[in-house]
């Protein structure tokens, strides 16, 4: 919802993820490349990369060895950026966009507070919005899980999309799952399954 509805993505259009390697970013590739978009996604190593890839991602940007500002300006700039990591992100987001792009910031994985020269927002007319569920009116997620149930239900369906489970764990072995979590080495979602 966020990519469609706040960030407004077309066919066609650039659309760079970052944290592509994650639950929300193998989601995004899918969804983007199966409405037609060209879907760059930043991870940190060459295997995430080429998951990502596999998934639909036209360029996987290891942003421990390229600098994502540099590949997506060689492409004409993002028109749209989903952002989880925010802090000094931001502005090299703010670079990463062409002119009339947006940034959609989800998360701020290196914190919420950062600098940022508005005087490019402005003169080259970005949006930047933010958004996250918690907070929302019960009227607003039940908007959101309509248009759910109307765009992207269909996809799971057909399986142009699929949820990406990296590993299983049963409840008693949280430990393991968390240690799983924090190697970094997940592709896609960790799942933590109740047994009965």
């Amino acid at each position: 919802t966020n990519v469609f509805m706040r960030g407004g993505l077309q066919a066609g259009e650039r659309f760079l993820v970052h944290g592509g390697s994650s639950g929300i970013g193998t989601t995004a590739i899918q969804l983007a490349a199966a409405r037609g978009a060209r879907v760059f996604v930043t991870a940190g190593s060459d295997d995430k990369c080429a998951a990502c890839v596999a998934l639909g991602a036209e360029r996987a940007i290891n942003y421990r060895t390229e600098d994502f500002v540099q590949v997506m300006q060689a492409e004409g700039g993002a028109n749209l950026i989903l952002d989880m990591v925010g802090g000094e992100y931001l502005p090299r987001n703010v670079r990463a966009l062409a002119d009339d792009g947006r940034l959609v910031q989800i998360a701020f994985l290196q914190g919420p507070k950062v600098e940022l020269n508005f005087a490019q927002v402005m003169t080259r007319r970005l949006t930047i919005t933010g958004s996250t569920l918690r907070p929302q009116s019960v009227a607003a997620k039940a908007a959101i899980a309509e248009a759910l149930e109307r765009e992207v239900w269909p996809l799971l369906a057909s399986g142009r999309v699929a949820p990406v489970i990296d590993s299983e764990f049963p409840l008693e072995d949280a430990a393991a799952a968390h240690a799983r979590l924090e190697s970094s080495g997940h592709v896609g979602k960790i799942v933590l399954k109740v047994a009965g």
